[in-house]
Order: C-alpha cells, then sequence, then structure tokens
C-alpha cells in the first residue's frame, strides 16, 4: 500500500477553516499521512520555516497574511513543495500562485483522495528523477543507473542526485516540480516533449484540457535560467504540442 510509503511525508496544511483542517486531517492520517495544522498566516509560515516538513497544503484565502504573501516570504529563502488551495473559477489565483513558486494547486472543493495523491506525486518526485523516451514518449520502466549522472547541456548543469542546478558555474534555485520538468526536458535536449508527458512525468497526473500549470512552470524556468549565452531561446515552445529544450 502507497499508504505505508506515505507514512514518511510530514505535511503542514495551513487553513483557517478549521473544519475542513480537522476533516482532512483525519482523512490524510488514516492515508499514512503525518499532519501538522496551523489556522493563520503568520503561525503557518513560522512552522513552515522551521519545522520538518517535506510539503505545505496552503489556503489562498485566510484573513491577515493570505496564501500570496505567506508564499512570498517562504520562497525567500525555503523550496519545499506547496500545494495551494483556491476557490473554483479563480483561475487567476492558480496561475499567480504557481508564478510564484507553488507546485500544484487544487481547486475547493476537492475530493481528499485528490489531494492524496498530489502529496504523493511531491514524495516520488522528491526520491527520484523522471524517465524519459524522447522516442517513445511515455515509456514506462526504471532509468538505467547512468541516467542518474550529470546532466550537462550548453552552461547548464543539473545533478539528479544532490539535486542542483547550475549555469555557467553559478546555482540555480528552482522548485522540486522546476527541477523535475527542467531534467525531463534537457534529457530529452533536442527533442519536443508534449505538454502531457511533462504533466504525467513532471507532476504526477494527467493534463486537463485547461490546466495551464505546466506553461507556467516552464515560464518560471525560462526567467531562472534566462537564454542561451549567444541569445535565442533556451525552452523552445512547439505550439500545439509542447516544449523543447535547445540542443547546442
Amino acid at each position: 500500500m502507497e499508504s505505508s510509503v506515505a507514512a514518511e511525508l510530514p505535511v503542514l496544511l495551513i487553513d483557517d477553516d478549521e473544519e475542513l483542517g480537522v476533516l482532512l486531517s483525519r482523512f490524510l492520517e488514516k492515508e499514512g499521512f503525518k499532519i501538522d495544522t496551523r489556522v493563520d498566516g503568520t503561525a503557518g509560515l513560522e512552522r513552515a520555516l522551521h519545522g520538518d516538513y517535506q510539503a505545505v497544503i496552503l489556503d489562498v484565502m485566510m484573513p491577515g497574511m493570505n496564501g500570496f504573501d505567506l508564499l512570498r516570504e517562504l520562497r525567500r529563502s525555503s523550496n519545499v513543495p506547496v500545494v495551494m488551495l483556491t476557490a473554483r473559477g479563480q483561475d487567476v489565483d492558480r496561475i499567480v500562485g504557481l508564478e510564484m513558486g507553488a507546485d500544484d494547486y487544487l481547486a475547493k472543493p476537492f475530493n481528499p483522495r485528490e489531494l492524496a495523491a498530489r502529496l504523493r506525486a511531491i514524495q516520488r518526485r522528491m526520491r527520484q528523477a523522471p524517465s524519459v523516451q524522447p522516442a517513445a514518449s511515455g515509456a514506462g520502466g526504471s532509468p538505467p543507473a547512468e541516467a542518474r549522472s550529470v546532466l550537462t547541456v550548453g552552461d547548464v548543469e543539473l545533478n539528479p542526485r544532490a539535486r542542483l542546478v547550475r549555469r555557467g558555474g553559478a546555482d540555480v534555485t528552482l522548485t522540486s516540480v522546476e527541477f523535475a520538468l527542467l531534467e525531463i526536458l534537457m534529457r530529452a535536449a533536442g527533442h519536443i516533449v508534449s505538454r502531457e508527458d511533462l504533466s504525467t512525468q513532471g507532476l504526477g497526473r494527467r493534463l486537463s484540457q485547461s490546466d495551464r500549470s505546466i506553461d507556467v512552470h516552464v515560464s518560471n524556468l525560462r526567467k531562472k535560467l534566462g537564454a542561451l549565452p549567444g541569445g535565442g531561446e533556451r525552452i523552445k515552445t512547439v505550439r500545439g504540442f509542447g516544449y523543447q529544450y535547445t540542443q547546442l
């Protein structure tokens, strides 16, 4: 059962809806997660910065310090994976959250099982890098041992084991999703990777028709990595299909 694995994943839930917090905690603990809760942003930020958590569930709408303010402060010194809870229909909130460094989001109301699935996807990303087969997109199986070695494409170096990225020798700070997507794209450098494959292998879920998560994460990657040394796009958009990391 996956719950026995999930027991190793301590999670912080920050939401001012105490009733929802109790219900989610009970469900997730039955699934094997260890849940700590806070009902206001200030206390939540303090715990997120000083507690030992592998993921944070963060509500957008809270009095005082809201979810966006909290995420902004958190990202100044922490890359802990964050799943944001947004109001249904508020697409702009989801996009803003992703642009600010959230790893994923769920719209309220949601199925707790879906939240558990997102948390397990985070755990898988943190434990092992995705395997990409450019010639046979979506192929399964475990990556060979050499696939875990350091990747170098042009001036960018990615170390899967240490989870470090450097551009021109300088460290680049990425979220867990950004790291996963960059590894997928670099392993397939020179080949096109579909948005569907990026979502399945990078986010751990299928891409819905209106989901812009992949596009926002790739946009963040472009900003952090910058253009190629001689100019030009590092990650090219292939309209209607996906993205391609430039093979120098």
